[in-house]
């Protein structure tokens, strides 16, 4: 496909540890962790008592309370999260057109707090007691329509759901509706609001979640030795993008260059990683030839770094293999380690701070990182935020099916 500059022009984050994309990025580099225990429900009986919650949100804050009424967590994270990205790109809904304006939002679960509620609703009241509103609260697609109707967005509407690749794919498939002429501007991302006790229960059942329960943020620690499964989180993560001229013509602040989109599947295991990260390296590989970039100009990596045996050893594993001798010198971290994993909505958030860390040619660290793995070998800029020169940069997410998504951000010039 031809390629035009696609530039990111607005950020918007609701992440475990942080309310806003400066909180979040503050708190990130401070290697400040969100992780703690469960209080949305009762833990009781559950193997896992320990999540990334948004701490101290008010729905309420960008929305009126008899719509918070109406819409299921993910949608109002969406919504909060997209709110500040628009009006960081400085979006005037009366001065662009409307019909050219899109949106394409990832999410793993979707409405699934709605579900579990009203499952109970009718286990324990009847059918007659379950809310009218139950399906438009619970589908997937309905939080990328409500950002269509808040600003008045008649563009594409689409949304992804690839597991924990879902908002990097949502993102890459956004550009690439914008490449083939079909937008001018896209909002595009992920959102998840998936800590609930059956989300919790089915995920530690399957021992997919760490249990070091009793230092809640210690118990995400990527690629270290001791690491024992990931720990869920929930949350929002949005970009705006546009072509640079279209960008430039109404006067926006550009703040980096969407350079390069890779997508694959491993076709190999439902939940675990091809050996060697083979369909992750072919993935980094197409992202980076997109760009029409080489691996030796790639200087960070935001990894998808689950704190998983199986994930950290074969990213590893990917991340060797196709950068060679330039992995001696590749700085890649982590960032899970303080939010946990916010599923479908990981690579909105992470690709949020692979932004923000070109922006200001600062690296967040991998927190909890203490033991080397032998199989582990890379720099993942451990526990402190470093300076470093970040002229191109991937975000890296993966997920259950073998989906594999990566995007490759420049420095604008």
């Amino acid at each position: 496909m031809p390629h035009c500059k696609i530039v990111v022009t607005g950020l918007g984050a609701l992440a475990p540890n942080g309310n806003s994309v400066d909180q979040f990025w503050a708190n990130s580099i401070a290697g400040k962790s969100g992780i703690g225990p469960i209080s949305y429900f009762d833990t009781e009986g559950h193997r896992v008592t320990i999540a990334g919650e948004l701490s101290g949100f008010d729905p309420e804050s960008v929305l009126e309370s008899k719509e918070v009424r109406k819409l299921d967590p993910f949608s109002i994270y969406a919504i909060a999260a997209a709110q500040e990205a628009v009006s960081m790109a400085d979006i005037d809904t009366r001065k662009v057109d409307l019909d050219r304006v899109g949106v394409t939002i990832g999410t793993g679960v979707g409405g699934i707090q709605t579900l579990e509620n009203q499952h109970t609703a009718i286990e324990t009241r009847g059918p007659r007691r379950v809310s009218p509103l139950f399906v438009p609260k619970m589908i997937a697609n309905i939080a990328g329509g409500h950002l269509a109707m808040r600003w008045g967005f008649r563009g594409p509407n689409q949304t992804v759901t690839s597991a924990c690749a879902s908002a990097t794919d949502a993102i890459g498939m956004a550009m690439r509706l914008i490449l083939a002429g079909d937008a001018d501007i896209m909002i595009a991302g992920g959102t998840e609001a998936s800590v609930t006790s059956l989300c919790i229960a089915g995920f530690a059942n399957m021992k997919a979640l760490s249990q070091s329960c009793a230092e809640p943020e210690r118990a995400s620690r990527p690629f270290d030795a001791n690491r024992d499964g990931f720990v869920l989180g929930e949350g929002s993560g949005i970009l705006v993008i546009e072509t640079e001229e279209h960008a430039l013509a109404r006067g926006a602040v550009i703040l980096a260059e969407l350079a390069g989109y890779g997508s694959t599947d491993d076709a190999f295991h439902i939940t675990q990683p091809a050996p060697g990260g083979a369909g992750a390296l072919e993935a980094m590989r197409r992202a980076i030839q997109d760009a029409g970039l080489k691996t030796t100009d790639i200087d960070y990596i935001n990894a998808h770094g689950t704190s998983t045996p199986f994930n950290d050893r074969n990213e590893t594993a990917a991340i060797r293999s196709l950068f060679q001798s330039h992995a001696e010198s590749l700085k890649v971290s982590s960032t899970k380690s303080m939010t946990g994993h916010l599923l479908g909505a990981a690579g909105g958030i992470e690709a949020v701070i692979t932004v923000m860390a070109i922006m200001n040619q600062l690296l967040p660290p991998t927190i909890n990182y203490e033991t080397p793995d032998p199989e582990c070998t890379l720099d993942y800029v451990p526990n402190t935020a470093l300076s470093h020169t970040i002229k191109a940069a991937l975000s890296n997410t993966f997920g259950f099916g073998g989906h594999n998504a990566v995007l490759c951000f420049q420095a604008y010039n």
